[in-house]
This record gives C-alpha cells, structure tokens and sequence, in this order.
C-alpha cells in the first residue's frame, strides 16, 4: 500500500470515529491536510487542543482525542497543547450544569506539571509537530507578578526594587514561554482593554445560546458573570496561538467544547484571522455510566492510573457502555465490535468475558501486553476468586488510632468526606471478619479492609510488630 494511500487512511479515521461534529465551511483545512499528503502545502498546519488542569490526571476522555491527534502528527500536523492554567481559575461549567469548584495556583501548578509527561505517553512530543504553552502567559499582566524571595534578591542584586513596576517587568519578560520557549522578540498579552473591545461584538443573547447557559437558567440556577465569560477567553486563546505560530487551523475537543470553539472562530474573524476549523468528539462517559468522565467528578479512569488499578476501573463500567468504550477507547475495528455486539446480544457472550477484553486491550495500549495479561490474573485472583493482592499496601499504626485518620495518610481515601460516604454506602469491609464498617469513628483492627472494589490496605499494630521480630 502507498504511504499517500495509507496517510488518506489515517485521516478518514480521524474524521469518522468517534467525530460528532466537523465545522470547516470552505474546505480550508481539508485542503491543507490534502496539500500535506500531497507535498505541495509546505507551511506548519496547527492543530490546537487545551486542557484545564483541574485536576493531576489526563483521563481516557481525553485520550480519545489524544489518539486522534497523533494520527495528525503522523501525516504533519503540529499539536499546540494548550494548559488553561488561567481559565482553570475562572472555571467552565461541568456537565452538571454547576459553577466548578475553585482552585488554588499551587494545586493548579502541581497538576500542570503531570500533564506533559502524560501527554508523551500518546503524542510525538519533538519540535516539528508538537509544542505546549500556558494561556496564563498572555492573561496574565505585568502588576499580577509577585516575585519570590529568590527572585527579589536577585533584582535587588541589579538596583532595582523588585515589588516597583519596572522589577515586576523584568521578571514578567524573564518568564514568558512566548520568550524563554518559542523565543518570540514580542509578548503578546491580552488587556482588559482587548477583551472590552472584543465583547463589544459579542451579545449577550449569543453567549446564553450555550446549551448548558440554557440548562442552569430553565432550572433557575444562578449563572455567574464570569462564566459567560469563558467562551470569550477560550476565542482569544485562539487568536493569541494564531498569532504565536501563524496560524490555529482546527481546534478539537470533547462536544461540550462546541460552543467555545465556535465562538474561537467569531474571536478570529473579528480580528482578520482566517478562522478555525471546528472538530468536536463525542463524549466519553465516566465510571458511574450517566455523567461525563470528568476529574471534577471524579468518575474517570486515569492514562496514568496503575495497570492493575486501570483495569479494575474498566471492569466496573456499566455493561451498556461496553460497545461505546471499543469504539471510542480502544483500536478494535469495526467489524470486531460489530461482531461483539451482537454476541453479547444473542447472549453467546458474557458482558464480563466482552468487558475483560476490553480491559485488556485498554490496559495493553498503556503498558503492553504482559502488564494488560498480569492485570488480568490479578482482577481474576481477587474478585472472582476473593483473594487479597499479594501487592496490598501494608501500615504500621498504634492501637487505638482512628480508622479514617489512617486511610486519609495512607492515601487510600482523599478524604475524611469521602471515608464516611464509603462507609455509609457500606464499602468497606475487614477482609477476614467478613464485617461491614458502619462506624465512621471506628478504631483500627489488625487485618486487611477491602475499600470499595479495587483498593485495599492491610494494617499492623506496632505491638504486633515488635512480637513478631522477638521470636
């Protein structure tokens, strides 16, 4: 087969599978892609995608559109990841239709940090066809820098005060990515003044045409100045990578993103930009099989969860989204999951037989196939079974402390509030009295506690300890 032939393949599978909506009015960006193949479009075709960091983990939702990405790399386009560290503190509404809980900068940073490590594990990440920058860079202005100590000693060391204008300068240059990574001579940065001179072009019945504006408002539920505002910074974000790289030919994301997307394409044409192309994904949903996989909810199954933990977590799908999960998680073709369907709906096959294939290939497409194989052992041993893992996190404690203060720095439970709804929902159980907890102040008891489906922690009192290493 001809790599022109194979290339044309590629992108007939990016734009089919999974693709719910595809906006490029006059063909621009089709032609590009067909100019690239070709040989005869030479310039940078930029593929822009963004992510808030919520939260420490890119989830299977967004490895959808991760892998149909790389599809795009390998015929020549250039991924710009985009991290709303900026848009992450002003929020965008959840498919809940509910303001999203605020974050602090450090939590915001330290989630930022994880992203492109992940990122590695699905897209090429060399120059030619990949670069990242933070919307911050161009949201934020001169007099919201504030220095850190090292920093202010440093300028200080120059004559300058660090806390004036000029010293908050300085360090705004020193720190821009437009600067220290694409090594642009000029920052762009977009002023109140910018965004003022863009929303004189944007009404206000346009904004409240967002489906989920539309949602919080029939419910009677407040909808907040600063969300409408959203889509707006989402369209600038287009404008500024338009300028930084030459142009941002397609935004893709999930098809909640629609809206923001359409309104980057207004942002553009206001500006004299050619506008961008819009392709919107299909919305993979989470663990609890009615809501979105979202990290806000936290019903989502992590690219980097551990093998074992992944594969647990697609085990506990309802049995409705199997089919959607080949389709949209997995590299299985169309004929197979035909063929799996119909199995399943003869019931020639199991849902759970269908589900630990599924979990398999998701695991294997991460880890390979000897982790994917060993997840698979391991889920077998434990739930079919009722085996504990040979692999359970072991603590150390003194009798008498209480069981949640245990299981929150362990890291078992994330939370105090989360240990009671466990326990209230009766998911959590000492693995050889075969008891329930139902005490949220309980004690600690030697043993191993199975905490929900997939976690475990075995705990040993000191005492304990001590008399085995006597003997």
């Amino acid at each position: 087969m001809k790599k022109e032939t194979q290339n044309y393949q590629l992108i007939d599978e990016v734009f089919s599978r999974g693709l719910a909506t595809f906006i490029d009015p006059d063909q621009s960006f089709q032609k590009k892609i067909q100019g690239k193949i070709d040989g005869t479009y030479t310039k940078d075709i930029i593929v822009k995608f963004g992510v808030d960091p919520t939260r420490p983990d890119l989830h299977l939702g967004h490895a959808l559109i991760l892998w149909r990405l790389r599809k795009l790399q390998d015929v020549g386009c250039k991924i710009v990841f985009l991290a709303g560290d900026y848009t992450t503190l002003i929020g965008d509404p959840t498919g809940k239709s509910r303001v999203r809980p605020e974050l602090n900068q450090k939590e915001i940073e330290q989630n930022m940090k994880t992203y492109i490590v992940q990122v590695q594990k699905i897209l090429r990440t060399d120059p030619a066809v990949f670069s990242w920058i933070r919307n911050a860079d161009w949201f934020t202005a001169v007099s919201d820098i504030e220095p850190k100590e090292g920093i202010i000693v440093r300028i200080m060391n120059r004559g300058i005060n660090p806390r004036s204008f000029v010293g908050k300068a300085i360090l705004f240059a020193g720190t821009r990515m437009q600067k220290t990574h694409l090594k642009k001579n000029d920052i762009i940065s977009i002023s109140l003044t910018t965004i003022m001179r863009t929303l004189r072009k944007i009404t206000h019945a346009r904004l409240i045409e967002r489906d989920m504006f539309q949602e919080r408002l029939n419910s009677g539920s407040e909808l907040y100045m600063h969300e409408m505002l959203y889509p707006v910074l989402q369209g600038l974000d287009s404008y500024v990578i338009s300028r930084l790289y030459g142009s941002c030919d397609m935004e893709v994301g999930g098809t909640d993103q629609t809206f923001n997307m359409l309104m980057g394409r207004d942002v553009m044409k206001m500006n004299q930009q050619d506008a961008q192309a819009v392709a919107s994904f299909v919305i993979l949903e989470g663990l609890d099989g009615s809501e979105k996989m979202s990290k806000s909810l936290d019903n989502y199954i992590a690219v980097n969860d551990a093998p074992r933990d992944m594969y647990g977590k697609v085990m506990s799908i309802p049995d409705t989204l199997i089919i959607k999960f080949f389709m949209l998680a997995t590299f299985t073709s169309s004929e197979n999951i035909e063929r799996i369907e119909k199995e399943m709906s003869d019931g020639i096959l199991h849902p759970k037989k269908a589900k630990m294939n599924l979990a398999h290939q998701i695991v294997a497409l991460y880890y390979g196939e000897d982790e994917a194989s060993d997840a698979g052992e391991a889920f077998e041993k434990t739930f079919s079974a009722k085996e504990i893992p040979k692999d359970v996190p072991v603590v150390v404690v003194k009798k008498g402390t209480i069981l949640s203060d245990v299981m929150v720095d362990a890291k078992i439970v994330s939370s105090k509030a989360e240990f009671r709804r466990l326990v209230i929902a009766g998911a959590i159980e000492h693995m050889e009295t075969k008891e329930t907890l139902t005490n949220v102040l309980a004690l600690v008891s030697a043993g191993t506690y199975r905490i929900g489906k997939r976690r475990f922690l075995k705990i040993t009192h000191e005492l304990d300890m001590l008399g085995t290493q006597d003997q």
